[in-house]
Formats: structure tokens, C-alpha cells, sequence
């Protein structure tokens, strides 16, 4: 599918993330300029001050961006994932060239100007709303300028957190290596800053000494810029519903996620009267989790082998039963209801070139074991944190590489593997990377790894407000094999279909009602 198509058909979904990005990019640079302006204020009338200040603010614009936005998914209180802590972010990033330009401006003014207003019996408050704010507000315009256009950029980011936004695009073609869903996202971001930009630059212009004579007419872009923008945000919200009952559906960070998300959000279009948000490609398991606890996010499907060593931090069992009890009374003590499975045990995957099997004639794990010295190794991050992760398998086989593993992105571990840049991953079953790019499963032959079946799981309190989303998702349960599932997985990340489209044939072909509305 071409950019333009993928546009096209998704105007609806991409209307909503430039209103969600804009918004929070307005909103962040409006809430800097309220703080940053007053602190540059008194940092021009106090230089010690204001040497703190600046500091303080050049602190927070070093500090990445993404690493921000980690450590405020984890922080109480004022953390959490969605909006709040994207906007925290985004206010911090804004405050140091609204309040360096600030401080320039109203240092940069003529002394002249200055005297005369205190000669006129100006008082000091009069002296600065009348003479130096006027004076200094091209500067300070330009500053403006430097945090929106940056914000635009930042907001990309905030995606990873369930901020919303073009992020969504760029990070779920990252995760599913699709080049037409990265510029989806990334084109609009960059002509959106361009837009900010050339609105700011207007406004800068008008502000100088000697444009009065274009004022009239940089007024009027502006307010037309100004409906616009504001048009599309209404318009947008209007659109998706978010003035009518909704539930939000979410998911993780890779292609498998984003499908069964996109199952659960179609399901419950089909058969109920509830609007859906999506807020599909969060992040890993750690974030997709907080999502839920805070009510940022209502349901997503959770595998129950992560959810008891990765969420829960209890024991391993390999006993799928015994693991579905002990993760469906531990959500349940936490307002969280566990939902019938949808079908599938994704578990880890140990994963060699097909070529390599046959050539060393290697089945199951412990075969690997006399070759890995001589092997290069790549995980994702979670998988090396976990419990039941690269820890455990490497005492439980005895495994040894070569060199210490890699740490990169699941999907892209899966090229390097294929590529021949790395010689074994951990992967997932039900990938379609699998037989997309040639690759084999070794069997856990010791049963190092739990049960990873897939299961929805939904805030309690949403489903006593909307007890038919229940009915709604038990459609799917036990229906999607491993088989199907891998099938899917295939047709995103190697056919290069959309998850949506993909999902909604494997809700036809099981002849779920299709939208009457």
C-alpha cells in the first residue's frame, strides 16, 4: 500500500492523531509559556536568580527524551501513562527557550527606552507591561517558536507512553520494520512543524519594529491558521466519539499486539454500542500494565506466563491451568478481570536459520548447547530482565555465546538473525517472521518456559458500566489457534498488510456480524 492510499483509508484515524498531537503539542507550549515567561522575568531583574533558573531548565532539556518519559511512567502521582505525564514532559523541554529568550529580550532593550519611561513617572509595573515586554516580545515570539516546533518533534515520543498522537504511526512501523507507516506518521509531524513554524514566524514578524504595514495581514493567517487548527481538533473528537460512552482498547508494542488489539477494538464495534478508542502500540509489558491500573487504557490481551513472572513476580509453573488460576486471582485482587483465553500459547521461541537447523541437524535447545560458544546472540529488553527470561535459560540449559548478547528491538533481532548478523534470538511462536524469513523454532525440550496464553484483560469497574463489553469479547474466546495467529502475524509483517484489514477478514471468515452502523 502507497502513502497516499494508506492516508485515504485511514483519514478517519489520522485526523484524530494530528488533533491528539497538535493538542498536546498547544497545550504543552501554552502551559510553558504561562511558567517560563514570569521565571524569565525575574531572572532578567535578578541576575543570581536567574543563573539557577536557567540551569534548572538547561538540566531538564539534556536529559532524553525518552529516558523522561520512562521515569515518569514509573513516578507516583504525577507519572502514569497517557497525556498528563506526556505533557509534563513536553512543559519541561518548553521552558528553556521561552525563558533564555525572555531574559534576552528584556536584557537586549535599549537603556534609553528604559530611562524615558522613568522619566515619563513610570512605576515599575508600568515600566514593564508598557515599555519592556512590548519591546522584548519579538525575542520572546522567537523563543516560542523554538519550544512549539521542538514540542512537535517531542510529541513523536510521547507515543511510547500512550500519549496518542502521529507517534503511533512512526513507533508501530518501527516495531513492524514497514516503511509506509513510519512516513504515515513521520510526514504529517514534519508538516506540522513547518506549519507551526511558518504561523510563529508570522507572528514574529508582525511583532518587529517597521512591520506594522503587514500586520493587518499576518492577523488575518493567523486567525484563519488558529479556526483551522481548532477545526480539526473538534471535528476530530467528534468524529472518534470521544463525547459519547467509549472504551479504550490498548495493546503492546509489536505486530501480534496491535492485531489482537485491533480484534478486540472490531468485536466490540460489531456487536455493541460502545465507541472504541485505540491506543494500540504502548509499549512493553511494564507500561501496557501501568496503562491499565491507572484507567488510561480499559482492556488489552496480557499473555499468563508474563503476567505471573513479569507482572505478578511469582513462581513458574508449567502447568497452563494452575497459571491461568494464580494470574486470574491476582488481577482480580487488583480490580482487573481475566477473560476467557483467546485460544493461543504465544511462548518464547528459541529461533536459528532453518538453514543452520538442517545443517547441523539441531531440534530442541539442548542440541544448540555444544555450538552457542561460537555463536553470537541477540534478546530484547524485556526478555533480558524477566524472570522467565535470559537468566533462567542460560542456567537452565547451559548455555555460553561467543560474546555478550545483544540488546535491540524484538522485531529487528529477527532481521539480524535472518541476516546472519547474529546466530540465535528469542523470539515469539506465533511470529510470522518465522517462516517469512526462514527461520526455526527449537523445542524447549527441559520446559523452561511457562504457558503464554493469550488473555483479555479488562478493568472491573468497566465492565460493571458496560456489562455487554464481556459478551462482546467472549466472542473470541477460544477461537484464534496458533495457527491462525501465526497466519496473521504473516500477513503484517512479511505481506506488509495493515492490522486492521487483516483482522477484520479473520472476524468475517468467522462469521462475526459485520457493522450496521
Amino acid at each position: 500500500m502507497t502513502l497516499i492510499n494508506f492516508w485515504i483509508a485511514h483519514r478517519a484515524d489520522m485526523l484524530g492523531a494530528i488533533a491528539q498531537h497538535l493538542l498536546l503539542t498547544l497545550v504543552a507550549t501554552a502551559a510553558a509559556i504561562a511558567i517560563a515567561v514570569p521565571l524569565g522575568i525575574v531572572a532578567a531583574r535578578r541576575p543570581r536568580l536567574g543563573a539557577v533558573l536557567l540551569t534548572f531548565a538547561n538540566i531538564a532539556q539534556t536529559v532524553p527524551s525518552l529516558a523522561m518519559f520512562g521515569f515518569l511512567v514509573a513516578a507516583p502521582l504525577i507519572g502514569g501513562v497517557g497525556a498528563r505525564s506526556a505533557l509534563l514532559v513536553l512543559i519541561l523541554y518548553a521552558l528553556l527557550p521561552v525563558m533564555r529568550n525572555t531574559v534576552a529580550g528584556i536584557q537586549g532593550i535599549d537603556r534609553a527606552a528604559r530611562d524615558a519611561g522613568v522619566a515619563m513617572g513610570m512605576t515599575p509595573q508600568q515600566l514593564l507591561l508598557q515599555v519592556e515586554l512590548p519591546l522584548a516580545m519579538p525575542t520572546m515570539v522567537t523563543g516560542v517558536r523554538v519550544a512549539a516546533v521542538g514540542g512537535v518533534g517531542a510529541a513523536t515520543i510521547a507515543a511510547a507512553i500512550g500519549a496518542g498522537g502521529l507517534g503511533d504511526y512512526i513507533f508501530r512501523g518501527l516495531s513492524m520494520t514497514e516503511p509506509t507507516l513510519i512516513l504515515a506518521g513521520a510526514v504529517p509531524a514534519a508538516l506540522l512543524a513547518l506549519a507551526v513554524d511558518a504561523s510563529l514566524g508570522w507572528l514574529e514578524r508582525a511583532m518587529t519594529p517597521g512591520a506594522a504595514r503587514s500586520r493587518r495581514v499576518t492577523t488575518r493567517a493567523l486567525a484563519a491558521t488558529g479556526i483551522a487548527l481548532t477545526l480539526i481538533v473538534l471535528g476530530s473528537f467528534a468524529a472518534s466519539g470521544r463525547w459519547g460512552p467509549r472504551v479504550i482498547i490498548g495493546s503492546k508494542n509489536f505486530s501480534e499486539q496491535v492485531i489482537i488489539g485491533e480484534l478486540l477494538a472490531q468485536v466490540i464495534e460489531r456487536t455493541t454500542d460502545l465507541r472504541v478508542e485505540r491506543r494500540l502500540n504502548l509499549g512493553g509489558t511494564f507500561i501496557s500494565d501501568q496503562a491499565l491500573r491507572s484507567g488510561a487504557i480499559d482492556a488489552y490481551v496480557e499473555y499468563t506466563g508474563t503476567a505471573l513472572t513479569a507482572i505478578f513476580h511469582q513462581s513458574t509453573s508449567r502447568d497452563h491451568a494452575d497459571v491461568l488460576a494464580r494470574v486470574t486471582a491476582a488481577y482480580a485482587a487488583t480490580d482487573r478481570t481475566v477473560l476467557p483465553s483467546l485460544g493461543f500459547n504465544n511462548t518464547f521461541a528459541i529461533l536459528i536459520r532453518a538453514a543452520e537447523a538442517r545443517r547441523l541437524n539441531l531440534t530442541t535447545i539442548s542440541d544448540a548447547v555444544a555450538h552457542t560458544p561460537s555463536w553470537k546472540a541477540a534478546f530484547g529488553y524485556e526478555f533480558l530482565e524477566r524472570e522467565d527470561g535470559y537468566k533462567g535459560l542460560v542456567q537452565t540449559y547451559g548455555l555460553r555465546f561467543a560474546e555478550t548478547p545483544h540488546v535491540m528491538d524484538l522485531t529487528l533481532s529477527y532481521r539480524a538473525l535472518a541476516g546472519g548478523s547474529v546466530d540465535l534470538i528469542a523470539g515469539d511462536a506465533t511470529n510470522g517472521l518465522i517462516k517469512g524469513l526462514d527461520l526455526t523454532m527449537l523445542e524447549d525440550d527441559r520446559r523452561y518456559f511457562p504457558p503464554y496464553d493469550a488473555i483479555p484483560v479488562v478493568r472491573t469497574q468497566t465492565l460493571a458500566a458496560h456489562p455487554e463489553l464481556r459478551t462482546a469479547i467472549e466472542r473470541l474466546a477460544g477461537r484464534i489457534s496458533e495457527e491462525a495467529m501465526r497466519q496473521m502475524n504473516y500477513d503484517v509483517d512479511v505481506s506488509h498488510r495493515d492490522a486492521a484489514v487483516v483482522a477484520r477478514e479473520f472476524l468475517d471468515r468467522l462469521g462475526l456480524q459485520s457493522p450496521a452502523k
